[in-house]
């Protein structure tokens, strides 16, 4: 993989939904899209996705509903998880048939050189999480350098964003540690919260800063930014150091303004979204859910999004270090030659 930055412009939602319709409209999709209906998986299908207020819980209710309503499976529901890492361990359990995670915490749990390496595979890669840093408009903080000595939620224990988060404070040169624990005065105290109790624990100032890693806008930051002011900090000087330290899973994209009402644009760090699948998956339930994510592109955009998805022949098939699943990729080439 390259080893120089790739910068994404966001797409917004009406471009995306031009091509896929125009592609459609070529015929190029229908020999695909018509197998997505002539069968039913033999089993239940279960979606593992997220959090409340979260893109990967909003993301895997409109997949199951988009598979149970193009006849994939007679029955898909959703699993509630902490996150990406909680996913890929809820797939290898063989709790759920399907799970969004992101990149480098599919490859630490299931790529080559994890502990279970060919046990996952990919179905494509779905969307850009964008890291947030988050802290109060009125703090005083403008750089990862002044939450030294401060208190920070860091993501719940079993999701992607527990994963980044002390990357991120190893390459930018601060020493963490949780708040039961003897720390210099400079080091910065850990909380492990997630999205809602993260975000609770800002607004009522318990926190100085909260880490995230989802879509943008994420619904519950967006509707707390309305009441109490937030901002978000520039990760991007970031990006050489985690590249080198920890692989190319990482892009450099932009928080668009107005994605938080009243928010300059904003740089920080990408990471790829993957569908994944257990590599044992049955074909055509491959098959099937791959015509859906390129067929039914417009089914599964979160409403809150404002153009962050990548729902496209090119970058679905950019699932990292974990292969995709032989009859997606059989797919993909039907589809697309």
């Amino acid at each position: 993989m390259s080893t120089n930055p790739r910068f994404h412009a966001p797409l917004s939602r009406r471009t995306l939904l031009r091509a896929v319709l125009a592609t459609a409209a070529a015929g190029v999709l229908a020999p695909a899209l018509a197998s997505c209906t002539t069968g039913s998986h033999a089993g239940p299908i279960v979606v593992a996705g997220g959090e409340p207020g979260g893109f990967y819980l909003e993301f895997a209710t409109l997949l199951a509903d988009s598979l149970q309503r193009h006849r994939v499976s007679e029955s898909a529901t959703v699993l509630s998880t902490g996150g990406s890492l909680d996913n890929v361990r809820t797939l290898l359990r063989g709790e759920a048939t399907l799970a969004v995670a992101l990149a480098d915490a599919a490859s630490l749990e299931g790529g080559p050189q994890s502990q279970t390496p060919g046990r996952i595979a990919a179905l494509g890669k779905v969307y850009e999480n964008y890291v947030h840093a988050v802290v109060r408009k009125d703090s005083g903080i403008s750089s990862l350098a002044d939450l030294a000595g401060r208190t920070v939620a860091v993501g719940r224990p079993g999701s992607g964003t527990s994963l980044i988060t002390p990357r991120l404070f190893e390459v930018a040169g601060l020493v963490s540690a949780p708040a039961s624990s003897t720390k210099p005065s400079d080091a910065t105290t850990v909380r492990s919260l997630g999205l809602n109790d993260g975000i609770a624990a800002l607004s009522a100032g318990t926190v100085d800063a909260l880490f995230w890693s989802g879509g943008v806008p994420t619904a519950a930051i967006a509707k707390a930014h309305a009441e109490t002011g937030f901002a978000l900090l520039d990760l991007s000087a970031l990006l050489p150091g985690l590249r080198q330290r920890y692989g190319a899973f990482y892009d450099k994209v932009l928080v668009p303004a107005g994605s938080y009402a009243g928010m300059e644009a904003v740089w920080t760090v990408g990471v790829a979204n993957l569908l994944l699948c257990r590599a044992d998956l049955d074909a055509d339930t491959a098959k099937a859910t791959v015509n859906l994510l390129v067929g039914h592109a417009d089914e599964l955009i979160p409403r809150s999004s404002v153009g962050v998805q990548f729902l496209s022949a090119d970058s679905l098939i950019n699932t990292a270090d974990i292969p995709l699943h032989p009859a997606a990729a059989e797919a993909y080439r039907a589809l697309h030659g």
